[in-house]
């Protein structure tokens, strides 16, 4: 008897529903105490062994990335909607992508500070999410420029750089400081029209 090696097997069931609860034991640990939540704790609070864990999600970005996944889609979605209508408003889309983006990032304590390393970093589980949140950021920065919305000189890293303050500021300081920067830099990167 031959098997095909293409051929996947499907997880065991209880395989699924431990996934499933440590990724929900995950969401209310970095919730609660930040991205820096005991790992065993959060294996502790799922009702599994941390073994079980490591398993599942070989490191903490390992975990982070396959709980940021929807959420991850769903911010995509948003930057290829803004990309679409870009055309008649590039400034107000770059605007959004930015708020969106920040409010991403500060959704659990520590989160931003976890971008940044990955997307430095190509084999970390965030790096291909921060590429495609730098990618989005550049087109919709190209389109501003284009329509002479925006300074020649922004960039998209600049615009990445911006939306990881903003959001440590949001999630160390409050969402009034980080807004306050976020408007104050958007202010700085439109072009002054004579």
């Amino acid at each position: 008897m031959t098997t095909n090696p293409e051929r996947k097997r499907r997880p065991r069931a209880d395989s699924l529903r431990n996934y499933e609860r440590l990724l929900a034991a995950a969401e209310t640990a970095f919730r609660v105490r930040g991205v820096n939540a005991s790992l065993e704790g959060v294996a502790r609070d799922a009702g599994v062994a941390i073994g079980t864990l490591y398993g599942h999600f070989p490191n903490r970005r390992a975990l982070l990335g396959a709980l940021l996944r929807e959420r991850n889609e769903a911010l995509f979605a948003l930057g290829e909607e803004l990309i679409a209508e870009s055309a008649r408003s590039a400034d107000r889309a770059l605007e959004r992508w930015i708020r969106a983006v920040v409010e991403h990032a500060a959704a659990y304590q520590g989160l931003a500070a976890e971008f940044v390393g990955g997307a430095d970093d190509e084999a970390s589980e965030l790096h291909a999410s921060c590429v495609r949140m730098v990618e989005i950021g550049e087109r919709l920065v190209g389109q501003a420029r284009a329509a002479g919305a925006i300074r020649a000189e922004v960039r998209g890293q600049d615009v990445f750089a911006l939306m990881n303050a903003a959001a440590w500021l949001r999630e160390s300081g409050s969402a009034q400081e980080a807004d306050r920067l976020v408007a104050f830099t958007i202010a700085g990167m439109r072009r002054r029209t004579p």
